[in-house]
């Protein structure tokens, strides 16, 4: 089979197109032929420096699929061939899913949207996994809440889909070439992170009163910026080493979590329905072949993306 190939870490010259053997899967895994994946920011930090994630090269990248089920393992029990699924595979351990075929345990896979293309499909699973983790699962975001998000980018797009759906009362700061799109999903407020004050619209919008959750999709300081605007017994949630002190979430008895995205199909098949009812539109900026995945990291890693880069693989 084809697959993109890290020879090494380093820049993406490392990256290499490669015929490898078909794997095969295992009694609870199913084999899956890649239709679509897509690029995510812990690709390019992985082949940058995988080593400090104690992986080894070569190895290939990508952890989102759609894709449709060619052999099932001896003992699997809820899909057969034929299916059409989507997942994100495990970082640690496994071969990722830049490549034709893909193998993975079947309890951490769902059913793809029927309303969803696979280039639709393979734009949601790591990032809306995370979005929704860090929301639903470490935010226990209720009806009603407020929310502020930093970023609608990748994790969060998904993010604020998702917590529109849930009730929330939303608002949202990031890049002016994502305001109009935010405020599409509906966002009660949003404004560019460069031209306007994130703590000054809190402040205006919630009389004072400050947000029930915080939401750092995009590191730095954010979290520590948005303190004095977070209601207390509030939270704070990111999901990329958080800089500055945080102390000044005690006196107000503030949660903090740091999200790393763990995979089960319980958190794919609520994607999954909010896909079927149309609540999580995936936005992808371009969809592009899997020789082209080098240049795709090369892109992500200059900035300037909107919504997600697609690779089509088998069509």
């Amino acid at each position: 089979m084809k697959a993109m190939v890290a020879t090494k870490f380093g820049d993406s010259d490392v990256l290499e197109m490669q015929d490898l053997d078909k794997p095969e899967p295992g009694a609870r895994e199913l084999l899956v032929k890649v239709a679509a994946t897509s690029v995510n920011p812990v690709d390019y930090k992985i082949r940058q420096q995988g080593d400090n994630f104690g992986l080894e090269a070569p190895l290939v990248l990508g952890y989102d699929v759609s894709g449709v089920v060619e052999e099932t393992g001896d003992e699997v029990t809820m899909f057969e061939p034929g299916d059409e699924v989507f997942y994100t595979s495990e970082i640690f351990g496994a071969q990722g899913c830049n490549a034709e075929y893909h193998v993975v345990e079947e309890d951490i896979v769902a059913l793809k949207p029927d309303n969803l293309t696979h280039e639709e499909a393979a734009a949601i699973p790591l990032a809306g996994g995370t979005a929704w983790q860090a929301l639903m699962l470490r935010g226990n975001l209720c009806l009603g809440d407020r929310v502020l998000i930093h970023g609608a980018g990748g994790v969060g797009s998904m993010a604020i889909q998702i917590a529109v759906a849930a009730g929330a009362e939303v608002y949202v700061s990031c890049s002016d070439y994502m305001v109009e799109m935010a405020q599409s999903w509906g966002a009660r407020r949003v404004i560019s992170y460069k031209s306007e004050d994130f703590a000054e619209m809190i402040t205006e919008e919630t009389n004072g009163e400050g947000v029930d959750l915080v939401f750092n999709t995009v590191g730095g300081d954010l979290l520590t910026q948005s303190i004095p605007v977070t209601a207390h017994f509030g939270s704070l949630i990111g999901i990329l080493d958080p800089e500055g002190s945080l102390s000044g979430a005690y006196h107000k008895n503030l949660s903090i979590e740091l999200v790393f995205l763990q995979r089960d199909q319980m958190t794919m098949q609520g994607l999954r329905r909010m896909a079927v009812d149309g609540q999580l539109t995936p936005v992808i900026d371009s969809v592009v072949g899997l020789e082209d995945v080098p240049a795709a990291h090369d892109k992500l890693e200059k900035g300037g993306v909107k919504g997600k880069i697609v690779v089509g693989v088998n069509f």
